[in-house]
């Protein structure tokens, strides 16, 4: 063993001794502590100490505000409180509720481990429907008091016990979800009940533990502070790496820049920015960038020479912000005390070494790169031992490029030994972290690529089991986790292929699949009140992020004008009402136990076989890096496959595909002669090696990734006869815009859309809609007659005056109403504007809903957001002849069927409309535009295009006209490929252009109309 790695692996046992003692550290000493739970899987609640509060006396007394999942504030308080005197704390407590509870007579209760506490039920006095409970004993000289909203009183009773016995008490708490709240609005909710200095420390901790997201909320609660030019820009700087780290590298670069325009002469912002550049550069793979970044001088006036580090001089306000308080010293703090200036210099000037060694082992140069790597570990020892969690940080990942090191060089015991070091520092510093999981992924990766599969895989299997759920993943897991798919691919067994398809789930999806599982949620409620209270709550949430982003654009404002600081006050006090109805109604819905927990983001694969139908088979394409492959379930079997393909051919060639199907050219839409061939090549990249298994399917749920989310699966060729017939009579001269007799997979079976497997479940198990109305057309709008502001980023008048004519809307009508006389409704015209569906209360009655108009989806011009959005005429005040993203989402819907005869619906939306609309994620994914807008207004089953859909030859009504005339029993699926084999068989109509365009999102198997029961049972 060579003398880096003993020293590395004498520091992994001396931190495991720490951790030993860390565990059964006293809650009296913690900041905050888990109220629930084991320990591991998703968290529930948190304790979480206050350091100023009305009802905290002295250095004796102790308080804890109480937060859990999907409540948007704290939902009670717990306290430990020095008895005597006259300020007695009971009478404390009570003053402290007195203006917001009504309370009855004291009851007596039992809690476990503690015996008879005293129970007081209440009522807020604003809400006199939402209970408040109150538990509290004495002991000693001790009151102890737990107290907060009725519906989490399993959470007051652990937190209680909890503080009772100075340990985290056993026990599960039962707190309402709804699953509507984005993955990082736990720790937003955490960081906004944390003081600066906190917040900071949480921010940087949550930075090394690999939870990106979670740490830019931290640092976003630091920001939103009156801060100088010095915190600003290392607030920048931070902000900047989280977005990096999350893969947003274009964000990232703008705030750099802003970060590099206010930085003054701080010493260690400066050291910051250079480094954070670097590791920018480094995520995004440019290793010789980062090392020209690395080797760049510092501002003159943050050099440090070695003989002047120790008389560093630093302003009044500096040293303040850096050492006020020894529990907050961030990234580069721990240990007691606050740190030095020259030591967070040190380790920063370590760091870079660190950098440079990564950079220099990515291009080869592995000699000078354990060089640099032995300099940053040498200067980070120096520093407290190197004992600091931010330093166990850095030096595991040290210890993890010396092993890439020796394993470049053949050294395999080595590289073990270096792996092995590293994730046992992290085991004891950061335990259930990202970082941890990457750790160990890099040692998997090591084994798998050594031969020794089964400690691979026992390792990949730990990563897969201690997940915090998919929501939650950091975008660098399903990189992790391609050796082990691989592994898997090479046995081939059902066992791996069910262990594959678990494992593939906790990879990155699409935002409209959340939304989704939400639809489902509300829809299975069990009573009209929960599903009242969970739509409820789903609308609060989305109003709480909505007004939180926009007052956090006004807070960015240099200068704000005298109208902004009014908007702030105005934003402030509806966020905080917003907050405190939005809990009252989750407690309210904790008296649902459907609502207690939410199904797991894994559905096993039994699971799935049970939900599949005789003749079905799901489809579940994975595309990651180097990997992409494919896993086909059937009722009685599955088959996972390598595919051939790399991510790059499939984008490739599904941009070549797309070229001639579509195409946009001096402002005109453009369609070329359809590349059969290459149509061809991609069934078979896709698909060939499950020939024989697709041979008895009727109907396909696919499941795509990467470039196929752009396109659906129907216009693939699967038979290579027709394209050699149709080769012979283009060569004669023919035309090549006639593809009939083409072997397309849409003409081979029903073809539907899944953005995941849980959310498969979800629809296919959600109950039909209940509305009274069969049918609502909704298009043809009015001519603009508005005077548009100069505003290059709004659309033209001219914009308006073309409209889709109604005739599909009225041949629908007059189909599906032939059979249900006054069941269905058209509205076009001035009738059909924004204004006026935003108020139509009777939007749910309508079980189809159908738009034929212009959609948008690309912004105009670069600079302007991306806003997906539906053309309607102009209606009253406020109207913008527009029903964007976010508008729809507010629509009020519960419909079996949601049709979108417009252009390019299926796309994505940008990060500010879904900001806008409230929703965590970026909607930067296809499917995440309109269609998940629909999704979160109760459109069960989906149907939008992927391109502008054609006018010409009526194809567009054809293809809609004729999903209606289907008898009642029909799925969807299936009535939609009747009207495309007709197209297809028309020489005029023949090109996908026409008859490809529409994917039919959810569950097609559902049928477009419901047969009479009466006729169903005599059949």
């Amino acid at each position: 063993m060579n003398r880096a790695a003993r020293t590395s692996l004498v520091a992994a046992l001396a931190l495991a001794a720490g951790g030993a003692a860390l565990a059964a550290q006293p809650l009296s000493t913690r900041t905050s502590f888990r109220v629930g739970g084991s320990g591991k899987g998703t968290l529930l609640c948190l304790a979480q100490t206050m350091a100023t509060h009305a009802s905290l006396k002295d250095m004796f007394d102790r308080g804890y505000e109480i937060l859990c999942r999907d409540a948007a504030i704290p939902i009670g308080v717990v306290h430990a409180l020095r008895s005597g005197g006259a300020d007695a704390p009971a009478a404390r407590l009570a003053a402290l509720r007195s203006g917001k509870v009504d309370c009855a007579a004291p009851a007596s209760a039992d809690l476990e481990d503690i015996g008879a506490v005293r129970m007081v039920d209440c009522k807020l006095k604003d809400s006199p429907a939402v209970g408040y409970r109150i538990y509290q004993l004495e002991r000693g000289r001790t009151l102890y008091s737990a107290e907060g909203l009725t519906g989490y009183h399993s959470a007051l009773r652990i937190a209680l016990r909890s503080v009772v016995a100075d340990r985290p008490a056993s026990g599960e708490v039962e707190v309402a979800l709804t699953g509507a709240s984005d993955p990082a609005a736990f720790a937003r909710v955490q960081a906004g009940t944390l003081d600066r200095s906190r917040a900071l420390a949480e921010a940087y901790r949550r930075n090394n533990a690999g939870n990106y997201a979670e740490s830019a909320e931290f640092f976003a609660a630091v920001t939103r502070g009156e801060l100088g030019k010095s915190a600003q820009t290392e607030a920048l700087v931070n902000e900047a790496l989280q977005k990096s780290n999350l893969g947003h590298f274009a964000e990232a670069d703008d705030l750099l820049e802003r970060a590099r325009l206010l930085l003054g002469n701080d010493v260690l912002v400066a050291r910051q920015l250079r480094n954070y550049r670097a590791m920018h550069l480094l995520n995004q793979g440019l290793a010789e960038e980062a090392l020209a970044e690395l080797a760049k001088p510092l501002p003159a006036a943050a050099e440090l020479p070695e003989p002047a580090i120790r008389r560093l001089q630093i302003d009044r306000s500096t040293a303040a912000r850096l050492n006020a308080d020894a529990a907050a010293v961030a990234q580069l703090g721990g240990g007691s005390g606050a740190l030095q200036i020259e030591e967070k210099a040190q380790i920063l000037d370590a760091q870079v070494r660190l950098l440079e060694g990564s950079a220099l082992r990515l291009t080869g140069r592995l000699d000078e790169a354990q060089r640099a790597l032995a300099i940053a570990d040498r200067k980070l020892q120096l520093v407290r031992g190197g004992r600091l969690p931010s330093i166990v940080w850095m030096r595991a990942q040290i210890l993890s490029d010396e092993g890439a090191i020796a394993a470049a060089r053949g050294d395999r015991a080595g590289a073990e030994r270096q792996f092995r070091a590293g994730l046992a520092m992290l085991e004891v510093e950061y335990p259930g972290t990202a970082v941890l999981q990457s750790a160990r992924g890099r040692l998997a990766d090591f084994l798998a690529a050594s031969g020794a599969d089964d400690a691979a895989l026992a390792l990949f299997r730990a990563i897969v089991r201690d997940h915090v759920g998919a929501a939650n993943s950091p975008p660098s897991l399903a990189r992790i986790l391609v050796p082990y798919a691989e592994l898997l691919l090479k046995r081939s067994d059902p066992a791996s292929a069910a262990e594959l398809f678990a494992a593939s789930q906790i990879m990155l999806r699409p935002g409209v699949a959340q939304t989704q599982a939400v639809l489902a949620r509300e829809l299975s409620g069990g009573s009209d009140e929960a599903a009242r209270l969970f739509r409820q709550s789903v609308t609060l949430t989305r109003q709480i992020e909505r007004s939180r982003s926009e007052l956090a654009r006004l807070e960015a404002a240099p200068q704000p004008t005298a109208g902004q600081a009014l908007r702030r006050q105005t934003l402030a006090a509806s966020l905080d009402e917003y907050q405190r109805d939005q809990v009252a109604t989750q407690a309210g819905l904790a008296a649902f136990p459907r609502f207690r927990a939410v199904s797991g983001d894994i559905l096993p694969l039994a699971e799935l076989q049970r939900l599949l139908k005789p003749g079905e088979a799901y489809y579940k394409l994975t595309v990651v890096d180097r990997l992409v492959f494919g896993l086909l379930v059937t009722p009685g079997g599955a088959r996972a496959v390598k595919l051939a393909a790399t991510a790059n051919e499939l984008d490739d060639i599904i941009n070549r595909l797309r070229r001639t199907i579509s195409t946009v050219s001096a402002g005109e839409t453009v369609t070329f002669p359809f590349d059969v061939e290459l149509a061809a090549k991609l069934y078979d990249q896709l698909f060939a090696p499950l020939r024989a298994d697709l041979a008895a399917v009727d109907h396909l749920i696919f499941e795509p990734d990467g470039a196929m989310l752009r396109i659906s699966p129907n216009l693939l060729v699967r038979d290579n006869g027709g394209i050699a017939a149709y080769a012979s009579r283009v060569g004669k001269g023919a035309d090549p815009f006639d593809l009939t007799g083409i072997g397309w997979l849409g003409r081979a079976m029903d073809i539907s859309t899944s953005v995941s497997a849980p959310s498969f479940r979800d629809v296919r198990l959600a109950p039909r809609a209940a509305g009274q109305h069969l049918y609502l057309g909704l298009g043809d709008n009015a001519p603009a007659t508005a005077t548009f502001a100069a505003d290059d980023c709004a659309l033209p008048a001219a914009a308006w005056s073309k409209p889709i004519a109604a005739a599909e809307l009225n041949l629908a009508s007059r189909l599906l109403g032939a059979a249900r006389p006054g069941a269905t409704s058209v509205v076009t015209g001035a009738a059909f504007s924004d204004t006026a569906l935003r108020d139509r209360r009777d939007l749910a009655d309508y079980r189809i809903v159908h738009f034929a108009t212009h959609g948008l989806l690309t912004s105009q011009r670069p600079r302007c957001a991306a806003q997906p959005a539906l053309m309607t005429s102009f209606g009253g005040e406020g109207s913008d002849g527009l029903l964007t993203f976010r508008e729809i989402f507010d629509l009020k819907l519960d419909a079996d069927l949601i049709i979108l005869s417009a252009c390019d619906t299926a796309g994505a939306a940008g990060a500010e409309a879904t900001q806008d609309a409230g929703l965590g994620g970026r909607g930067e994914l296809a499917l995440d535009g309109l269609v998940r807008a629909f999704v979160g207004a109760g459109g069960r089953l989906v149907i939008a295009s992927h391109w502008p859909v054609p006018d010409d030859y009526d194809a567009t009504g054809r293809l809609i006209g004729g999903l209606f005339s289907v008898p009642p029993g029909v799925a969807t699926v299936s009535a939609l490929r009747r009207s495309q084999l007709r197209l297809m068989d028309d020489p005029k109509t023949s090109h996908p252009y026409y008859w490809a365009a529409f994917a039919v999102v959810g569950d097609g198997r559902s049928a477009l109309l419901q047969a009479e029961p009466a006729r169903v049972a005599s059949r």
